[in-house]
């Protein structure tokens, strides 16, 4: 029998089924208005050299890049292959031989698996009615780690700035914030804050409002000494060369670019919460994400299945903690919008 780990079984793969037969996939939150001009024109004009070569062993262009409009040095930024990588080597990082990591519940589904794999316990803990963090549940744990997503996935909903300031200033360990939607909201940003603090390592990503998923690029900021713990731990060359030019061409060149999406998408996002507020047995939170979150009175999978048959693509959530059964419609262009809003009476019937 070949030598595994013998909890490996208990930790479910991440393996979304494939939609072959859907021409608008909703479910993934990514950026359906394309790529930053300049980001695509780095990726275009990439030389043999740079791809035969290895890249920089810590992506220092891209570290720079997202340093210099924060005010704070390269080396209190760690870069990954996308956010998770660097929420992955945090945990790695500073946990220790029965720690524990708190996390909110429901959140981004892949935290209590990274907990697991690097050995650590994750502690679930219910969000509030409000949708927010529940902070002190979360200090009660007295958890080495604790991660926080704001605003939340899948539910889209923030936790007050003060609140996250809070849980920084509180904490017995280590804070995971994950701001993977931070620019779709203007509650907090909380890098520069971050970068001051010790205990606090602040993440986001190219994949969501920058329309780089396939790039898988993001990084995190905090102070120096965790940012060189988080980047031994990640290893050298994740963030392979195209990726590291194309997102520090974004970054100097996209920024209106990227706020205009980002714009656009929260238009689009309200006018669909909108238009699915009027329905029978669904309850629209309160997002700040780039999608709608809405519980339901009935079976997802099968509201998700009605949408599949027209042709669109949503993610369904069954048995949610508090929640229930849920839909997450990731926003989209007017027209693709329009496309949605159109079944939605057909859906529901």
């Amino acid at each position: 029998m070949m030598p595994l780990r013998p909890d490996l079984g208990g930790i479910p793969l991440y393996a979304p089924s494939p939609l072959d037969d859907v021409s608008l996939d909703l479910r993934d939150n990514v950026n359906l208005w394309g790529t930053p001009p300049s980001a695509l024109r780095a990726v275009q004009a990439a030389t043999t050299e740079l791809l035969r070569e290895y890249p920089r062993v810590s992506a220092g262009a891209l570290t720079q890049a997202v340093a210099a409009p924060l005010g704070i040095a390269a080396d209190q930024v760690v870069a990954g292959c996308g956010s998770d990588d660097v929420l992955d080597a945090c945990i790695r990082a500073v946990a220790t031989d029965g720690a524990t990591l708190a996390h909110a519940d429901p959140t981004f589904s892949m935290i209590p698996t990274f907990a697991r794999l690097n050995r650590v316990t994750p502690i679930a803990v219910p969000l509030r009615r409000d949708g927010a963090m529940d902070v002190d549940a979360l200090l009660a744990t007295r958890a080495a780690i604790i991660y926080a997503c704001s605003p939340n996935n899948p539910t889209g909903t923030v936790t007050p700035r003060g609140e996250l300031v809070r849980l920084f200033d509180e904490a017995p360990g280590i804070v995971l914030l994950d701001e993977a939607y931070g620019e779709f909201t203007d509650a907090h940003d909380l890098r520069r804050e971050a970068a001051q603090r010790e205990n606090v390592l602040v993440t986001r990503t190219f994949s969501k409002a920058w329309g780089l998923a396939g790039l898988r690029v993001g990084y995190g900021v905090g102070s120096a000494a965790l940012v060189a713990a988080v980047t031994k731990a990640r290893g050298p060359y994740k963030v392979n060369a195209a990726a590291e030019l194309a997102a520090a061409a974004a970054l100097t060149q996209d920024g209106e670019w990227v706020r205009e999406v980002a714009r656009q998408t929260c238009i689009e996002r309200d006018r669909l919460a909108a238009a699915m507020r009027r329905l029978p047995g669904v309850t629209v939170w309160a997002s700040e994400g780039n999608f709608v979150f809405a519980a339901l009175d009935r079976p997802a999978k099968d509201v998700a299945d009605r949408f599949r048959s027209r042709g669109i693509g949503v993610r369904a959530f069954s048995g949610l903690p508090g929640i229930g059964d849920a839909l997450r419609i990731g926003a989209a262009p007017t027209a693709e919008t329009d496309r949605v809003i159109a079944a939605l009476d057909e859906v529901f019937a």
